[in-house]
């Protein structure tokens, strides 16, 4: 299947054996090849035979997705296009087979994007899925004509969310990224199905173990990821604080840094005083705290909440509209969210290929243990500790993901 090792993934060489190598990575040509280059995936060669490119949807650092038409169906369909340029180290080669296995494991399901084929040339590795038209999540709430948003409609969103968490962990999956973001309707039509489209973060986990690694987006990663001990549990955390913002329009957790975010995280319990939860039904709001408990083994699993009165079919979510403000706040939310989005990918904009090389694996040589994280102890270790203020919590992947500079993890 590949020709890479991982030994240089794991070693502790200084920033400057690594840049080096990032930059002759990164297309330079000056010797060593990236990594992705040099592996063979084992996926089929014909892509250009089955498939034509078409509009260009979306793009991340590693990659493009295009909607694109079979040449033999004329179906639409999406397609991820990965440079294997950029696959650097051979944890980003990994990544892409992990990824591509994940979306074969959960063939099948209806609230997870369909899974057609891979396929790779010289220079690309190319995931063809289902195509998905009808927009995210929030912005089709916001879309609205009639402004009628009431529990109910937001009890069905959250109830494809939970599926698709518990078809997850009954594979031995978590998927680790669960936001609004990552889920799109498959048509405009009204009750069409929701899909899950980004296993980018997912992993496989062996019962009983625990990840190690912080991982996710910040207003939506659970206490117990932060504390380094995390499983399938994380999970619905994320969809709790989803079911929160759904019902109030705000955030549980919120600061101005992502700092601020984790300690909020950590030691503070979500607010259910303000307007609009005293209009909220008991049973709503009994949902959400039990999905919000901050001690894994105590909070519901999916499968458990999949059950709970509020959310399952014909429960007892509530049809009355919900108050106008919900859908304000919800407004507000989308629009900070965007602009931070945008100023942060502007920003990476600034940097070239090869500095964005550079970074990622400036970081990955300072990164010491490969635990996604950079602490005071390594900082010291490569002789920056002393020069620079690091406060008690450590430097995480999350700002990297947030600006597409993610060390490994992001492809889309």
């Amino acid at each position: 299947m590949g020709l890479c090792t991982s030994s240089s993934a794991a070693s502790p060489a200084g920033p400057a054996g690594n840049k080096e190598k990032g930059r002759k990575g990164s297309g330079g040509g000056r010797g060593v090849v990236a990594c992705g280059k040099r592996t063979d995936f084992g996926y089929d060669k014909d892509f250009e035979a089955r498939y034509a490119l078409g509009k260009l949807l979306g793009h991340g650092q590693f990659g493009y997705t295009f909607a694109a038409v079979d040449r033999h169906s004329d179906e639409r369909v999406a397609v991820k296009r990965i440079d294997k340029n950029k696959m650097v180290l051979p944890v980003a080669v990994e990544d892409v087979k992990r990824e591509v296995k994940i979306l074969k494991a959960l063939h099948g399901h209806e609230n997870v994007v369909h899974f057609y084929n891979a396929f790779e040339d010289d220079n690309y590795i190319y995931i063809v899925m289902e195509l998905c038209e009808g927009g995210e999540l929030l912005d089709r709430i916001l879309a609205k004509k009639d402004s009628r948003y009431s529990e109910k409609d937001a009890a069905v969103v959250v109830r494809q969310m939970l599926k698709v968490a518990a078809e997850c962990h009954l594979h031995g999956l978590v998927h680790r990224d669960m936001k609004p973001e990552n889920f799109l309707f498959k048509s405009s039509k009204e009750g069409s199905p929701l899909k899950a489209t980004d296993f980018g973060l997912s992993d496989f986990i062996t019962p009983g173990k625990q990840f190690r690694d912080i991982v996710g987006s910040a207003y939506y990663v659970a206490p117990e990821v932060l504390k380094r001990k995390s499983g399938p549990e994380s999970d619905v955390w994320s969809i709790g604080v989803i079911t929160y913002i759904l019902l109030c329009g705000r955030r549980p957790f919120w600061d101005k840094t992502e700092d601020g975010i984790f300690k909020e995280v950590l030691k503070n319990k979500p607010d259910f005083r303000r307007k609009p939860w005293a209009n909220i039904t008991p049973s709503a709001k009994d949902f959400v705290q039990k999905l919000l408990v901050k001690d894994p083994r105590a909070r519901l699993t999916a499968a458990q909440a999949l059950s709970h009165e509020w959310v399952r079919e014909g429960g007892q979510a509530s049809e009355i509209p919900l108050d106008i403000s919900v859908l304000h706040n919800m407004r507000q939310f989308v629009k900070y969210s965007r602009f931070k989005q945008f100023a942060l990918r502007a920003l990476a904009s600034t940097l070239n290929p090869e500095e964005l090389s550079d970074l990622r694996d400036q970081f990955n040589a300072i990164d010491i243990d490969k635990s996604g994280t950079i602490s005071l102890e390594e900082l010291k270790q490569v002789g920056v500790g002393g020069r620079v203020h690091v406060g008690p919590t450590q430097i995480n992947k999350c700002t990297f993901t947030h600006m597409g500079l993610e060390p490994s993890k992001r492809y889309k």
